[in-house]
């Protein structure tokens, strides 16, 4: 099929969605769809990695979004899409050009806020250097407390227990005693959504850090105390850190609710609006990860690769929790089908998927690793980095 009687297929976003979307298309449908990313951003930035970062135990890469759509045959925009007109099937862009589509997939993610006035709000720009001032705060004897709050709007909370265990790691490995940490959620277990193993797994490594779990609870933060409600319990603290509220993208000529997200069916169809689809962030599915946008970026390429005519049966959105929690030591690998029907939760101190990555796609995440590892050995070549490598490195895991 040329690329004129190709389906067009465009896609809104550059972040973890967009770009499964992209490459499950590509693989499904070959050239059986001609693909369009528009998206605001020039670069993709592995956000998940952002969390090491204060700590010195990785840091977020970032990759050229041009780069990736011309290796996967599509077309890049750099440009915002402002407003949709479905019965033209056309996009408009924030410039005011115009796009056609026969199919659309709007993957333009999630904008995070601060919870709290009183709070450093990890995923904002200024974070990760208040964190690094949070971590002198605490080195210096500035700050005796902290607590880590997880708001109740929050939809995922793996990031703040990350946050609790190294800052709690690095503080005992500097040998400074006397400070009090707390971690307070409304969950009822530590990362209660990983299973009733993985909460106990998650229990006894915050115990060994003398990190206090304080849940279910809701919290109020005001300067220098936390109110963790029902029972009122006030608890006094130097400083706070809690994770962003996330609210949706409204887009002029798109149904959401009222945060701004997204309805969507089990394949990603926006109801009423034909040949539309969404997927990851800013969908309404209460849960948002990376890994569990892949699954949906996936479930949406297989119901549009079904519709240019590959004979394949799509297979909807049925969510599968991997989280990789980083610790600054013992890391801990979660698995929990949410949907059911996928076995028991896992946690192990190995990989259970392959690559071992923070984001587990079935497409993305093997394209950046192998884009790492070439870099690395170009690295390696160039006498600009040198690499100890472990006996043994097999790892037995599954693929996403």
């Amino acid at each position: 099929m040329t690329e004129t009687s190709s389906s067009h297929v465009v896609i809104a976003g550059g972040g973890v969605a967009a770009l499964e979307t992209l490459m499950a298309l590509r693989d499904l449908a070959g050239d059986r769809v001609a693909i369009t990313l528009i998206a605001p951003e020039q670069r993709f930035s592995y956000r998940p990695m952002k969390v090491a970062e204060p700590f010195h135990l990785g840091h977020a890469r970032e990759y050229a979004l041009a780069d990736i759509v011309h290796d996967h045959g599509a077309r890049f925009i750099h440009d915002t899409v402002a407003e949709v007109e479905p019965e033209q099937q056309v996009v408009r862009c924030g410039s005011g050009m115009h796009v056609p589509y026969d199919q659309l997939v709007l993957a333009t993610g999630a904008k995070p806020g601060p919870a709290f006035r009183d709070a450093i709000t990890f995923g904002e720009d200024p974070s990760e250097e208040r964190l690094h001032g949070l971590l002198a705060d605490l080195e210096q004897g500035y700050a005796k407390s902290v607590a880590f709050v997880v708001p109740g709007e929050a939809a995922w909370t793996l990031p703040l227990y990350e946050i609790a265990l190294m800052t709690a790691r690095q503080v005992w490995g500097m040998g400074i005693d006397g400070v009090r940490f707390t971690l307070v959620t409304p969950e009822e277990r530590p990362l209660a959504m990983f299973g009733a193993a993985a909460s106990q797994a998650v229990g006894e490594m915050l115990a060994a850090e003398n990190i206090e779990f304080v849940g279910p609870a809701y919290a109020s933060v005001g300067h220098g105390y936390v109110v963790a409600d029902p029972g009122g319990r006030r608890i006094d603290v130097d400083r706070v850190v809690s994770l962003p509220v996330l609210n949706g993208h409204p887009m002029v000529g798109v149904p959401a609710d009222a945060t701004g997200f997204i309805p969507v069916d089990p394949h990603g169809r926006v109801a009423g609006l034909p040949g539309v689809y969404a997927a990851g962030d800013g969908t309404n599915f209460p849960i948002k990860q990376g890994g569990l946008a892949t699954q949906q970026a996936d479930a949406v390429a297989q119901a549009i690769a079904a519709a240019a005519g590959v004979d394949i049966q799509p297979e909807p959105f049925r969510p599968v929790l991997r989280g990789l929690l980083l610790t600054g030591g013992d890391d801990r690998y979660l698995r929990h089908a949410v949907a059911g029907g996928g076995g028991e939760p896992e946690v192990a101190g190995h990989a259970l998927w392959w690559p071992p990555t923070k984001i587990a796609g079935r497409y993305i995440s093997a394209y950046l690793f192998e884009s790492d590892e070439r870099q690395m050995l170009e690295d390696i070549g160039a006498g600009r980095l040198e690499v100890h490598l472990p006996l043994d490195a097999h790892v037995a895991a599954e693929h996403p």
